[in-house]
């Protein structure tokens, strides 16, 4: 069928069972690419050698990293307008200016400026932003009915191409992070080139009982595992033993066939197609992009959503009659109001105007910035934080955390997934269970202990998988996918908000303050070693996640209702008519 209609410019959405599984192999690529801003740790001590900058101005070229990464407003906009393709050929060529203008200042070819750098740092991080917008947006729609695990895929790989680049660095690179940048200036445009074709609108599977889709997910979630465990794995061998280049060319070979995995499931469709069945009614319409479908494609659509108001997918009455007395119950205790308003309800399609003067969507954005936001400044001074306590080899910290976030986004999808289906649990419930474990693992790392240091980065990493993994579904699941790039783009602020106030405010002040301290006479002192160098900064970081627990108790119990809306049948559904407050 086609695209939508007016200034779409999306082309047409091609049909079939195997594209939207050739489109997710081939989002694993463009995901690994889009990891270059979580690879900052490896090149910043160099930056920070190469041309003199104390701790507060590296932490701002951080600050710089997370506003280029997450600042995607415009891609969220464009996601609407451009074809997938187009997207990424944008990204592609924000990293190659980017990472390029970087790599000259650090190999001293050209001198620029501090202010240059920053801009050319945000500018190279802001390919992620256009890569991860088309590659999440086209399969989010290309997936509707399996959207928790497609977050949790999507944003996962993205994780682990922390190990990837941490991989070809130890190994491939000789540890130079000049190479590295190279890497990342002309490797990044290579991988979206040859995979953008294949990143496209497709005919979702509408099939709630699905049974081979769901073997297929699994199959993409245990090689996705399988590829984080080998790379750390990859990664502490490489660290700790001397390897041939033999065997470090043979380590990358086998990383490079881990990655192919997912293709195996559409060159299985191709090989073994299964029989065509009818189709089920379907509790949802999909939602290929565009800002308004066409009127000939909203006529057609809207006999889908009666259908669903009368059926929920079930074709029972029973049903209904269920339905309509959760609806009396909800409204009684004011969570749902029958009457009529204006706008959409939550669940429905709502532009990102609408959204805004929505109180749950700032609720979410609080809590997402209490978790990411104070998540992020631990990231960002890994490498200071290993040095400060004695772990010299900061590579296994981000080897460690890059796995641990993996495996946190993973189980953050499958998970909330899970839990969301069969007991219309609300996501965001997973949120609030991983901010309290931020504030134990703050506490944590404020005790300054190098035994420690490992396992507060293990459970900070799997915590702040889970953040995003949540965040996702969740915003699709409240304001619809008509402006879902826009709105996902728009939470993602939080990370350079955070990062400003947390890491660089904060943290590169009190670094410095501690170093000059421990470091009496020396006008710059550039390293700081021991426990108080992030040990109020880890307070208040604690503090700011017990804040976030509080908001995030008051929003589940807002959004408890609508999640019995939407789950009540057992899968995702197109809500009722009435208006949900």
């Amino acid at each position: 069928m086609p695209g939508g209609g007016g200034g779409g410019g999306l082309g047409k959405v091609k049909a079939g069972s195997r594209p939207p599984w050739v489109g997710l192999a081939a989002a694993v690529w463009v995901q690994v690419a889009a990891g270059s801003a979580y690879v900052f740790p490896l090149y910043s001590h160099a930056i920070k050698e190469a041309l003199g900058y104390n701790q507060k101005s590296l932490t701002m070229l951080g600050v710089a990293n997370d506003v280029g990464e997450n600042v995607g407003l415009v891609p969220g906009v464009l996601a609407n307008r451009l074809p997938p393709w187009l997207i990424l050929l944008i990204g592609s060529a924000c990293a190659f200016f980017g990472f390029g203008t970087v790599w000259l200042t650090v190999t001293k070819t050209v001198a620029m400026p501090y202010w240059v750098l920053w801009i050319a740092l945000c500018i190279g991080t802001n390919s992620s932003a256009w890569l991860g917008t088309a590659a999440l947006v086209t399969n989010m729609r290309n997936f509707p009915l399996s959207r928790g695990t497609v977050a949790g895929l999507i944003k996962g790989y993205v994780a682990v191409s922390a190990a990837v680049y941490t991989e070809a660095f130890n190994g491939m690179l000789n540890n130079s992070p000049t190479n590295l940048l190279l890497l990342l200036a002309l490797g990044i445009p290579i991988a979206c080139v040859l995979v953008m074709y294949f990143v496209r609108p497709c005919t979702p599977s509408l099939d709630e009982d699905n049974s081979t889709e769901h073997s297929h997910f699994v199959f993409t979630q245990i090689s996705s595992v399988v590829l984080g465990a080998y790379l750390m794995v990859a990664t502490i061998l490489g660290d700790t033993l001397k390897l041939s280049a033999t065997i470090t060319y043979l380590l990358f070979g086998i990383m490079i066939l881990l990655l192919l995995s997912p293709l195996a499931i559409p060159i299985k469709m191709t090989l073994y197609p299964s029989k065509p069945k009818d189709e089920k009614p379907s509790t949802i319409v999909p939602s290929y992009s565009t800002d308004s479908l066409s009127g000939a494609d909203q006529e057609s659509a809207e006999p889908l959503l009666l259908g669903t108001s009368t059926t929920f997918g079930t074709g029972t009455n029973d049903s209904d009659e269920a339905t309509d007395v959760d609806l009396l119950l909800a409204e009684g205790e004011g969570a749902v109001n029958l009457k009529k308003r204006k706008g959409p309800r939550r669940g429905d399609d709502f532009t990102f105007g609408e959204a805004l003067v929505k109180a749950d969507f700032w609720l979410l954005f609080i809590v997402y910035f209490c978790g990411v936001g104070t998540g992020v400044t631990a990231l960002n001074n890994l490498a200071q934080i290993g040095i400060a306590v004695g772990a010299n080899d900061t590579t296994v910290l981000l080897c460690l955390f890059g796995f641990c976030n993996f495996v946190g986004r993973i189980l953050g999808g499958s998970v909330s997934e899970y839990f969301v289906r069969s007991r219309m649990l609300p996501r965001p419930f997973w949120m609030m269970c991983t901010q309290i474990i931020m504030v134990v693992t703050f506490l944590l790392f404020a005790t300054g202990l190098h035994s420690l240091i490992y396992v507060s980065t293990t459970l900070l990493g799997i915590c702040y998988g889970v953040q995003f993994a949540v965040m996702i579904p969740t915003v699709s699941e409240l304001f619809g996918l008509k402006d879902f790039g826009l709105m996902y783009n728009f939470m993602l602020m939080v990370n350079p908000i955070g990062a400003f106030f947390f890491s660089a405010l904060l943290a590169g002040y009190i670094y410095d303050k501690e170093a000059a301290r421990q470091n009496p006479g020396v006008l710059d002192p550039s390293n700081c070693f021991g426990p108080d160098c992030f040990r109020l900064t880890f307070y208040v970081c604690a503090i700011v996640c017990c804040c976030g627990t509080l908001i995030c108790v008051f929003f589940i119990a807002r959004i408890k209702p609508v999640y019995q809306m939407l789950y009540a049948s057992g899968s995702f559904r197109h809500p009722r008519h009435q208006q949900l407050y």
